[in-house]
C-alpha cells in the first residue's frame, strides 16, 4: 500500500459508520488512527482485521466529550505512523429519544460536550499543528440530517448540536480555505448502526424507513464512502461543504 498518503485521525471508530471509514480509509492506504470511549474489545477488533488486510490501524482510548483532552489525543499518535493529514469527527451522541420537554439538563450537556466542543477543540488541535507546519489537511465532520429536519418529537436538541457543527463546518472551511485546509461535513440520513439502540430505540430504522424517498436505510458503508471521498484528493476543489447522504431527504 502506498504509505505517502498520511495518517487520518478517526473519533468514534470501534463501531458503526466511524469503524466502516477506518476499514474503508485503510484499505485505500491511509494510515489511520482512532479513538473510542468504552468498547476496548471492539477495537480491538477493528484493529486486527485493518491488520489482517495489510492496513495500519492504532486505537486510543479517549472520551470525545472532554475538550482537554484534544492535545493529549494529538500527542499519542504513534511516532510510526504515517504524518496527521487528516482529521474525522465521528464521535457522536443521541441521548434518549424523547420529547424535548422530557430532556434532562445532564442529558443537554453531554450531547454539547461529545458532538460539539469536542469536535471544536480537537480540530482547533489539530488545525493549530497544520497550520505551525506549514502543511495542507483535511477536516470530515460527521453531521445528520437532523440538522435540517429538526426531529421533532425524538431528539430536537441533538439535531440543534449538529446544525452546530454543519454552520461550523461552513464557516471554518471558508476561513482556512487559503491556507489549504479543507474543511467538510457530511451528513447521514437514518443508517443501520448501533446509535438507535443506545438511544434506546432499536426498532427506529426499520420505523422510518417509509419516510425516505428511497425507501430504506443507508447502510454504515455508504456514509463511510462519502467520508472516504472527502478526505482524499478526489474532492480537491471541495470546502465548507455539508454532502447529504440521506436517500432523497
Amino acid at each position: 500500500m502506498d504509505r505517502d498518503l498520511g495518517t487520518v485521525l478517526v473519533t468514534g471508530g470501534s463501531r458503526g459508520i466511524g469503524a466502516e471509514t477506518v476499514f474503508l480509509l485503510a484499505s485505500q492506504g491511509w494510515d489511520v488512527c482512532f479513538t473510542y470511549l468504552s468498547q476496548a474489545r471492539a477495537a480491538e477488533d477493528v484493529v486486527s482485521r485493518v491488520r489482517s488486510r495489510g492496513g495500519r490501524a492504532w486505537a486510543m482510548q479517549a472520551d470525545a466529550g472532554d475538550a482537554q483532552c484534544a492535545p493529549e489525543i494529538l500527542a499519542r499518535i504513534p511516532s510510526e505512523a504515517a504524518p496527521l493529514v487528516g482529521l474525522v469527527n465521528n464521535a457522536g451522541i443521541t441521548g434518549p429519544l424523547g420529547p424535548f420537554v422530557e430532556a434532562d439538563l445532564a442529558s443537554m450537556r453531554r450531547i454539547l460536550d461529545v458532538n460539539v466542543l469536542g469536535v471544536f477543540a480537537l480540530a482547533q488541535a489539530v488545525v493549530k499543528r497544520w497550520l505551525d507546519q506549514a502543511r495542507p489537511g483535511v477536516v470530515v465532520n460527521v453531521s445528520s440530517i437532523a440538522a435540517t429536519l429538526g426531529a421533532p418529537g425524538e431528539y430536537v436538541h441533538y439535531a440543534a448540536s449538529k446544525a452546530a457543527i454543519e454552520a461550523f463546518t461552513i464557516g471554518l472551511g471558508k476561513e482556512l480555505a487559503a491556507q489549504g485546509i479543507r474543511v467538510n461535513c457530511v451528513s447521514p440520513g437514518t443508517s443501520r448502526t448501533e446509535i438507535h439502540a443506545a438511544a434506546g430505540d432499536p426498532d427506529r430504522p426499520a420505523r422510518v424507513a417509509s419516510r425516505i424517498p428511497m425507501g430504506r436505510i443507508g447502510e454504515a458503508r455508504e456514509i463511510a464512502e462519502a467520508i472516504a471521498w472527502l478526505v482524499s484528493d478526489r474532492s480537491s476543489y471541495v470546502t465548507g461543504t455539508v454532502l447529504r447522504v440521506a436517500g432523497g431527504l
